[in-house]
């Protein structure tokens, strides 16, 4: 049995697993560059790195757990094809590796999905559906497509496949930073964070890990704070792609969260705005709202500094008119909200 696969039986992801996940994806993602801020450097007086992870063929981390789970299925699964709800860079991840293995691909995404993205997933192929309001609106098409039609669900997140190659991330940095002290990983569902910490953790156990999201409908952050998972109700947000819902009947990441992330910090709007203009305008970065949140919770003074910090910056799939009016000033609080 396939290592990923036979993860279903205990339900955690290792260091040992994210390894085997490596050299599974070798030659099907880029190890993205980590280099150093000197303005966030020179703000915090400490060493600061950013993890240019949105340098990544898609433009986001999704590709490496999608391609982990694509390489995991069985030739019979490949034939039948794949299905997912997304916010917009999973759909993306997993219809770039489903057409490079000549796979059938179905997105189901919300109403909330920017269009950029939707465009993006379309050019590469896949089948898009738009359904309801919320993730879990997309996610009930997944189950009736899974039922109906026999396709494999590949979930953005809480899967074990998914995390160990998100992990991946987690042993680069290790490799390019060996010294850090601190890692800032965006949260949503936790498939990036858990993978991370597993990675970090296995390698360097006194290296914090610090899961950075917005304070408009953190699921995750809501339901660590009640020791279960819970719902919470998604709403518009700059860092779109940390939208949806942990899952109540999650399996995995919540569990991983809970047992190796050192702490979690929500944003508010304006601090995710900043961090896009700081990444913009000190470091000639473009990044989603999703991709700054470490630096917002840098310049908003929200984490305790030791010593060398890595801050992911996981995407760059932005609107690229609403990047502009965020750099400018020109959005209003209530559209960087809508």
């Amino acid at each position: 049995m396939d290592q990923a696969a036979g993860l279903a039986i205990d339900m955690t992801v290792t260091v040992q697993h994210i390894r085997a996940a490596r050299g599974r994806i070798a030659g099907k993602v880029e190890q993205t560059p980590c280099v150093v801020s000197h303005s966030l450097s020179e703000r915090t007086g400490h060493d600061v790195h950013l993890k240019l992870e949105h340098h990544q063929t898609t433009g986001a981390f999704k590709l490496r757990g999608a391609s982990n789970a694509i390489a995991a299925l069985r030739p019979e699964e490949k034939s039948r094809g794949v299905v997912a709800a997304s916010t917009g860079n999973h759909g993306r991840a997993l219809a770039h590796a489903a057409k490079l293995e000549g796979m059938r691909a179905v997105i189901c995404m919300s109403k909330l999905v920017p269009g950029n993205k939707l465009d993006a997933i379309r050019r590469l192929g896949a089948d898009v559906r738009i359904v309801g309001n919320s993730q879990d609106d997309a996610q009930h098409e997944v189950e009736r497509l899974m039922a109906e039609e026999g396709l494999i669900m590949l979930p953005p997140f809480d899967h074990p496949a998914i995390v160990a190659g998100q992990g991946t991330l987690g042993l680069e940095i290790m490799e390019q930073v060996p010294d850090a002290a601190c890692v800032l990983v965006p949260i949503s569902g936790g498939g990036l964070a858990a993978g991370v910490a597993a990675a970090v953790k296995g390698v360097s156990p006194s290296t914090r890990v610090i899961g950075i999201s917005m304070a408009r409908g953190a699921a995750m952050k809501a339901s660590l704070d009640a020791g279960r998972p819970v719902m919470v109700e998604e709403l518009p947000t700059l860092a779109d792609s940390l939208g949806g819902g942990i899952g109540l009947d999650n399996r995995l990441t919540f569990a991983m969260c809970r047992n190796l992330l050192d702490e979690v910090i929500l944003l508010s709007e304006e601090e995710i705005a900043a961090g896009i203009r700081h990444a913009y305008g000190q470091e000639r970065e473009i990044v989603e709202g999703a991709g700054a949140v470490g630096i917002g919770a840098l310049l908003a003074g929200k984490v305790t500094m030791s010593g060398p910090t890595v801050l992911i910056l996981s995407g760059k799939n932005i609107d690229m008119d609403l990047h502009r009016r965020v750099v400018c000033g020109e959005a209003s609080a209530k559209e960087r909200a809508a």
